[in-house]
Formats: structure tokens, C-alpha cells, sequence
């Protein structure tokens, strides 16, 4: 993870850098907030990584001297089936139409949105690992 997150470190600092040259010669906001948003979003992936470096450490693919079966065994718990895709999906959708159709469709779209999305979250919050 460690190379993983010293390249977003690189594509957030490419962004970054981009964006203060972008927005003080340009003076355009709406380029200048993408740039932006681009910065966060590499800065956010490299920080995660970072983390999980810290965490867990070297994995076996990182290094030289590991074995085939150093990476066998069950990696992560992945859920079967679940609701939760389609209720945020569908909240989405009520949402983004409702930006069009007026606040009341927006907010009922806000509101099936935020119980996907906390369905999604708290699933699995008393499984036993």
C-alpha cells in the first residue's frame, strides 16, 4: 500500500498544483473547483492507503522474497445479497430528478438516499468477525 499511496500523493499534488496555477491565471471558478474537487479526491485514496499501509503493513505482494501461499486464505468478509445498492441507487435517482422537478422530490429523494446509504453502513454493524 505504500506505493499506492505515494502515486495518489503524486496525482493529488499534480491536481493541486494545477488547480492554484489554474485558478490564479484563469480567474474561472468553475475549472478551478473541478481541479479542486480532483486534488481531494487523489489526496483522500492516498491517505487511505496510507492508513491501511500503517495498519496491516507490508502485504505479500509487496514483497520479494514472499510465496504463493503467503496470500491464500479468506481475505475479507463480503456480504452475500443485499437491499441497500438499490434503495441508494433508487434515492439517488428521486434526487437528481427532483433538482429538475422542484425541493419537495429532492428532499424525498434526500431522505430514500440517507436510508440507503445508512442501511449500507450499519448492515453488518453486529456481525461477528
Amino acid at each position: 500500500m505504500k506505493v499506492e499511496a505515494l502515486l495518489f500523493g503524486g496525482v493529488a499534488a499534480f491536481f493541486g498544483g494545477a488547480a492554484a496555477l489554474y485558478g490564479w491565471w484563469s480567474r474561472d471558478p468553475a475549472g478551478t473547483a473541478a481541479l479542486v474537487v480532483a486534488f481531494l479526491m487523489g489526496a483522500l485514496v492516498s491517505f487511505f492507503c496510507a492508513v491501511q499501509y500503517r495498519r496491516k503493513g507490508r502485504r505479500p505482494q509487496d514483497r520479494t522474497d514472499a510465496e504463493v501461499a503467503d496470500a491464500a486464505g479468506p481475505l475479507e468478509f463480503f456480504p452475500p445479497k443485499s437491499p441497500w445498492p438499490i434503495v441508494t441507487a433508487l434515492g439517488f435517482a428521486i434526487a437528481s430528478t427532483g433538482v429538475v422537478y422542484g425541493l419537495w422530490l429532492f428532499l424525498i429523494g434526500f431522505g430514500v438516499l440517507a436510508r440507503g446509504v445508512l442501511g449500507m453502513v450499519f448492515q453488518y454493524a453486529r456481525r461477528q468477525s
